[in-house]
């Protein structure tokens, strides 16, 4: 496992908008505060989401991109990037393969934090089919395609994008995590995070309590002392 110390970039890939702030914003507020650069790509605008069904679909995407923007700068994030997939169609396609080993080639990240492509039995609504998806795009864009000179030459031969090897890639809400990171102090700008997403969040009177409760239970597995909160990944060595 890699010292953040030795950490210069961090690109976060995922789905939707507001995914990095349920799984990652904690930490993420630990890497920009250490003076890491994070670069967030998310593959769709979020066009299925909210709760209102009296907004107008059409607006949905830009206002789901601004929420994003807006719960970035809550820890530490000013380059934000969406990719324009349709949400709830995402497929762990070829051409998602190559926009995501763009991405990587033009971050050069030393690691990618990125969903799991397995279903987590235990909590179904982190197994959503684009999540699942982009899991499984996002680390083969991580091995072999953004390192392989050959692979999309494209990427290469008309973008000017030479190839880049990601050296560590961390899973977020998979089930085996086993890299617990001690969010508590970074606690207040992940719910200032969630609540930027206020499509979302704004009709989740308990979202303070829900995500304190989510968290406290991932440190006391990951052996942390009582009182406190973490966010849970699994390292994967990809150098």
């Amino acid at each position: 496992m890699l010292d953040d110390a030795g950490i210069s970039r961090v690109l976060s890939i995922t789905a939707h908008p507001d995914d990095v702030d349920f799984a990652a914003a904690g930490t993420v507020a630990r890497w920009t505060d250490a003076g890491i650069d994070v670069t967030y790509c998310v593959v769709t605008s979020g066009d299925a989401g909210g709760y209102d069904e009296a907004f107008p679909r059409a607006e949905m995407p830009a206002l789901r991109r601004a929420e994003q923007v807006a719960a970035a700068k809550c820890v530490g994030v000013h380059d934000v990037r969406f990719l324009g997939y349709p949400d709830g169609q995402v497929e762990a396609t070829l051409a998602l393969r190559r926009d995501l080993a763009r991405v990587i080639r033009q971050v050069r990240p030393d690691r990618v934090v990125c969903p799991s492509p397995e279903r987590n039995y235990a909590r179904i609504g982190v197994g959503h089919p684009d999540h699942r998806a982009v899991g499984s795009a996002a680390l083969d864009a991580v091995y072999p395609d953004a390192r392989n000179p050959f692979a999309f030459p494209e990427l290469r031969e008309r973008e000017a994008l030479p190839p880049w090897t990601v050296r560590e890639v961390w899973i977020a809400a998979g089930p085996d995590p086993d890299r617990y990171v001690d969010v508590t102090d970074t606690f207040p700008r992940k719910i200032a995070a969630l609540r930027a997403h206020h499509s979302q969040t704004g009709g989740m009177l308990d979202l303070e309590d829900r995500i304190r409760t989510r968290l406290a239970l991932a440190a006391a597995r990951g052996g942390l002392p009582d009182g406190r909160l973490a966010e849970a990944f699994q390292v994967l060595d990809t150098a």
